[in-house]
């Protein structure tokens, strides 16, 4: 059995909140609680759950842009949270990430050409002439046409900028890319062209993705499987095809009961949650979710309910199956 690309245990990120004259630490923004996850070389992890869950702070964790307060990110058997900055430079090259924002994320001052060469000589690689030859390469990948090289960022839509936002990530021909809600920002449209461009250089270049999103038919196209967090917390993870027809969690049933379905003859039971998402400064004792759950047990309320193997390939924490 091959050796997973990336393995995530038990994952914290705890963020201190200090207050008080001599800022003393009060407490703790949890915003990351025990996630452990691998994902496979060549496969698409879909992370998906309501905004402020943790997602982001997830992939910016693994790539080691937060620190992490506690857990272990093994990158081919490697774990990053013990290295420095300079030995985690060479490996940085391999990681990339994309960002949500396309317009804020690329540098307005800077020309496309400017943007593109500057990872390239920050890691010193390349001749001059072979910078500039990596530059016309990237854009035409990413079906932009060479001669854009001197425009700047505000010259461009949102679907092109994101383009050349995916032009920076393929800089050293990565095996792992972190997309942290790629498309959110764009139209419909410009949504599912810059998904199949992001589809294509998977092909052409055996690329895995972390895709962190909150629209769950996006990730349904996209993913091969599929993560659910709430409040920081990992609480169901399978099989695209099989979370999707069958899932377990009562939060996954919540979340896929709103999503639309485009045949008005199939009626679909709506799952409305009650009260607001717990505050993460305090999160509730026992099960996250169990202050929302409509089938919520005594024990949920004191005891935290561990990842269970429920149908082959499909995990979810909940005493319901335990």
């Amino acid at each position: 059995m091959t050796e997973p690309l990336l393995e995530v245990e038990n994952l914290k990120k705890y963020f201190p909140i200090k207050k008080g004259l001599f800022r003393r630490t009060r407490g703790y923004v949890k915003a990351v609680d025990d996630v452990s996850f691998q994902l496979e070389e060549g496969e698409t992890l879909g992370l998906v759950g309501e905004s402020g869950c943790g997602k982001s702070t997830t992939g910016r964790t693994i790539l080691q842009l937060l620190r992490p307060t506690s857990g272990r990110v093994l990158y081919r058997g490697q774990d990053l949270t013990g290295l420095n900055f300079q030995q985690l430079r060479p490996i940085r090259r391999e990681m990339q990430m994309i960002f949500q924002d396309p317009y804020s994320s690329l540098n307005s001052r800077m020309t496309i050409r400017n943007i593109l060469l500057e990872p390239m000589k920050i890691h010193g690689l390349y001749t001059k002439k072979e910078r500039e030859e990596r530059v016309e390469e990237l854009l035409e990948l990413v079906g932009l046409d060479r001669g854009v090289a001197d425009r700047y960022p505000h010259e461009f839509s949102g679907g092109q900028r994101q383009r050349i936002g995916i032009a920076r990530a393929l800089t050293f021909q990565p095996r792992l890319i972190i997309a942290d809600e790629p498309v959110s920002a764009l139209d419909v449209s410009v949504q599912a062209q810059v998904l199949n461009l992001l589809q294509e250089l998977q092909e052409t270049f055996k690329l895995t993705y972390l895709f962190i999103a909150h629209d769950l038919s996006v990730v349904k196209h996209f993913s091969t499987r599929v993560g659910v967090m709430y409040l920081g917390r990992l609480v169901e993870i399978a099989d695209k095809r099989r979370l999707y027809q069958s899932p377990r969690h009562p939060y996954t049933q919540a979340l896929l009961s709103a999503v639309p379905v485009p045949d008005p003859e199939i009626k679909r039971e709506r799952i409305v949650l009650s009260g607001d998402v717990p505050n993460p400064k305090n999160p509730p004792e026992g099960c996250a979710f169990h202050t929302r759950c409509p089938e919520c047990m005594e024990i949920c309320r004191v005891e935290r309910p561990p990842m269970i193997e429920v149908e082959p390939g499909q995990f979810t924490a909940c005493h319901l199956y335990s």
